[in-house]
């Protein structure tokens, strides 16, 4: 008897935060999403990578921002936005990422090792695989119709 009540309390106190988990609905991030419809970026936006080829010269010496395609995971879109001054990335930029601390965590890891990797290669964020995954297959997507 005198180990029942420790164990009944401890039992109901490690079980709280298993009540308390909320997990993620996957909708986008309003802070994210939001700055994608600056007029001066919208110019040299390139959807499916056809349209950008005519306006590469023009736009290197200001930038150009080419989306990458939305990527539906698990947890919820990813969509990154790159912007370019001739070949080299400059910038990326989360249009579209899921609502979750860990996805919030890597981002600034994700995109720090792309500036520096200049490419899709870059290692995934342990915690957040899945927007890891759908990062790199959103960047190569934008890297891609830059080059086409």
């Amino acid at each position: 008897m005198k180990r029942a009540i420790p164990v009944l309390v401890l039992s109901v106190a490690g079980l709280i935060p298993v009540w308390r988990y909320e997990p993620s609905l996957g909708t986008p991030t309003t802070e994210a999403a939001s700055p994608a419809s600056t007029p001066s970026a919208e110019s040299g936006v390139a959807e499916s990578g056809s349209s950008d080829s005519g306006s590469s010269d023009s736009g290197a010496a200001a930038g150009t921002v080419v989306k990458g395609s939305t990527v539906n995971t698990d947890k919820g879109p990813v969509q990154v936005q790159v912007t370019f001054a001739g070949d080299r990335i400059t910038a990326v930029k989360m249009l579209q990422q899921p609502n979750h601390p860990q996805t919030t965590a890597a981002v600034p890891q994700l995109v720090s090792e792309t500036l520096e990797a200049q490419s899709a290669d870059v290692d995934t964020v342990s915690g957040a695989t899945i927007t890891s995954d759908g990062y790199r297959e959103s960047l190569q997507a934008a890297i891609d119709a830059k080059g086409a």
